[in-house]
């Protein structure tokens, strides 16, 4: 069984044992979903519209600081129907190599973001419910 979020005409579906988290910003809101153990789901709309481009570079720049030698290859694809740019990611955090992925596309409603991040221990049994997930992402057109 699963669960849904709806707001602003975007909607995704998550576990019914990953716990929501939603905090509202100046320009828009953000939403994490957190496994029962350590990886998570964020989608993050912006209602200014910043280009998908520095939503992403600002993302990965912030990780950056946190991970100096953190690995970044620019990624261009297809997210709920929407053309997205963004990074895939991999650093080293408490001796565990970290998958991240980052994706950014204009939304009627304005820029979104989405990222989610898994440790190798994790890796195989969550990745495919992370990519889920994304592939459960609609966003509208009105």
């Amino acid at each position: 069984m699963s669960l849904s979020f709806e707001e602003d005409g975007i909607r995704f579906q998550y576990p019914e044992n990953w716990r929501l988290e939603r905090e509202d910003s100046e320009t828009g809101w953000t939403v994490t979903v957190q496994s029962p153990d350590t990886a998570f789901f964020l989608l993050s709309l912006d209602g200014d519209g910043p280009e998908p481009e520095q939503m992403a570079q600002t993302t990965l720049d912030a990780l950056r600081e946190e991970y100096p030698n953190l690995e970044a290859d620019a990624c261009a694809d297809t997210v709920a129907d929407q053309p997205a740019l963004g990074h895939d990611i991999q650093f080293f955090s408490l001796d565990l190599t970290n998958t991240c992925w980052t994706r950014s596309f204009i939304s009627a409603r304005g820029t979104v973001l989405v990222m989610w991040e898994v440790n190798d221990l994790e890796l195989e049994a969550i990745e495919p419910v992370l990519r889920a997930i994304t592939a459960s992402l609609e966003v509208e057109e009105d």
